[in-house]
């Protein structure tokens, strides 16, 4: 097992040492991306007024989020299965009777807890949660977009003791079907004496220009215990104010499951992360299995490139404010989404018109099965149209989690007509308990062996697409949930396609019909497909 390092000194600008995460100076990933009015900008900075009243609100909050990690009943009160536990709201008032005040009108309380042991120490941890950079890519398929407004303090002593700063993040599910939710809160770090680090959040809404309310954080955060051999334990707690009406129905279950927001969701992801992150710092690859990559700069490029295109594909795919999505024809869950954008003068993704397709559909099919049939190769000329039925062969990979569909491959689809060039395909697949992605997206033959041996991927150009899994958030009638490899899927389907090389060219109806025709046969491809092996 790999003993984590500091990935970095204390200094302004930070980023993992591997060089992944390190996307844009002030914010997270998302913001510039897709373009548009980009609401977490417009939030006001705090007066000096202000400030005082900030510190004292996160001094108590970081109070809170103690008592809530480490108490049991009546506050925490288990379900009778045991498979999770409820916050009593009753409980909660007695306790905390000060906090931010009293829930607004028309918002309903979700709160969560999880424990968890994660392969990377303590500090690192920290880090990550204190550099927005970091944060945002660490935990792209949740946060959508984020920001550091201002520090208040860095921290004492060469690290982040006592480090205070107000950030906006807008939270998401990967689906254009579930809005996000944007806050506007302060964040406070704090070592304790007993050893402990925690890092909290609480919302800052009474500073916020906007009389409306459609959600806020109450103290949400995590308690990071240091264990033997760069491992840590890690206690999350989530507890949020929401206005979830406008979530579509097919999610509405997932959402109350507390899977999608909850901090089962933020400990699943943290947990894959720091994998995925010992993975690519190991050194000690064997070398029997064919196609498998050994050479470290080999490894740290590719698993570099697929990282970004990770990150392009979640930052593209949700309800994000700063996307525009058209619904194409009807009013069913089903319905094809698209929006276009222009991209210039960035040498990672082709230049010109780039259209982006999305639709989610709940399929009668356990997430793991739907997931091992999209991630195979073998089974990719089922529902992959544009691999022409040609055979598809795996000529690299990197294996990067416990779990075998945890791995970037390097696919080549072998056309069965000979005129056309062999196509190369950089794929990630990846899965935790609270959802699975399968991601890809076409690469030059060129620029993937300079990749391969150890060159900046950072000039390879990717139009991702691909799939996210998400279990339905069915629920026993104990109240617990069910077990996320049964039950029913909630996939969503998202394509993106360079329609004109020309970035002065305009969009014809004819490449949004192709589109959609294009995603609504994958769609019907894929639920035949799955619907036959189910039975």
């Amino acid at each position: 097992m790999v003993s984590y390092p500091h990935l970095s000194t204390h200094t302004s600008s930070r980023s993992l040492d591997l060089g992944v995460g390190n996307f844009g100076a002030q914010s997270g990933i998302g913001g510039d991306m897709y373009g548009g009015g980009d609401l977490l900008r417009s939030v006001s900075l705090p007066t000096e007024a202000d400030k005082p009243m900030i510190v004292e609100l996160a001094v108590a909050a970081m109070e809170e989020l103690i008592r809530m990690a480490q108490a049991g009943e009546p506050l925490w009160i288990p379900t009778s299965d045991n498979s999770t536990e409820i916050l009593s709201e009753d409980e909660y008032l007695r306790t905390f009777p000060r906090g931010i005040g009293p829930k607004p009108l028309g918002l309903k309380s979700e709160a969560s807890r999880e424990t968890a042991v994660v392969i990377m120490n303590h500090i690192s941890l920290v880090e990550i949660l204190m550099d927005v950079n970091q944060w945002s890519s660490v935990f792209s398929g949740i946060v959508s977009r984020a920001m550091t407004l201002e520090v208040l303090s860095t921290g004492v002593a060469g690290n982040y003791n006592g480090a205070l700063q107000v950030m906006t993040a807008e939270f998401q599910v990967p689906s254009p079907l579930v809005p996000t939710r944007e806050n506007y809160f302060v964040r406070y770090c704090k070592h304790h004496p007993d050893g402990t680090w925690a890092v909290v959040d609480v919302s800052l809404d009474n500073l916020r220009p906007s009389p409306i309310t459609r959600n806020r954080r109450r103290p949400s955060g995590c308690l990071i215990q240091e264990l033997p051999n760069g491992y840590s334990k890690v206690i999350w707690v989530e507890h949020v104010e929401v206005d979830d009406r406008a979530v579509h129905n097919i999610y509405r279950p997932l959402v109350n499951s507390g899977l999608a927001f909850g901090a089962k969701r933020w400990v699943a992801t943290l947990d894959r992360q720091c994998e995925r992150l010992a993975s690519a710092m190991a050194s000690n690859i064997p070398a029997g299995d064919v196609g498998v990559i050994t050479s470290p700069e080999g490894r740290k490029s590719m698993l570099k490139l697929a990282e970004r295109m990770v990150m392009s594909f979640c930052a593209g795919v949700g309800a994000s404010t700063t996307h525009t999505w058209t619904t194409l024809s009807g009013s069913g869950a089903d319905d094809v989404r698209v929006m276009t954008r222009k991209s210039m003068d960035d040498p990672g993704r082709p230049p010109g018109i780039v259209l982006s397709a999305a639709t989610s559909f709940w399929i009668p099919v356990p997430p793991k099965r739907v997931f091992d049939f999209l991630r195979a190769e073998n089974s990719r000329s089922e529902w992959d149209i544009l691999s022409n039925g040609g055979l598809v062969q795996e000529m690299a990979h990197i294996a990067n989690g416990r779990d075998p569909g945890n791995c970037v491959s390097l696919l080549r689809v072998n056309s069965a007509n000979s005129s056309q060039s062999n196509m190369l395909i950089l794929q990630e697949s990846c899965t935790d308990p609270t959802g699975s992605y399968v991601i890809y997206a076409p690469v030059d033959i060129v620029a993937m062996n300079v990749v391969l041996s150890g060159g900046d991927p950072d000039y390879v150009a990717l139009l991702p697409s691909g799939f996210a899994i998400l279990p339905d958030g069915a629920v026993l009638h104990g109240g617990g949930i069910l077990d996320v490899g049964s039950g029913g899927s909630l996939l969503t389907v998202a394509f993106q396609i360079l329609v004109d090389s020309a970035p002065t060219a305009k969009l014809s109806l004819g490449s949004v019909a192709t589109v959609n025709s294009l995603i609504k046969c994958t769609v019907e491809r894929i639920k035949a497909a799955v619907s036959c092996e189910n039975t």
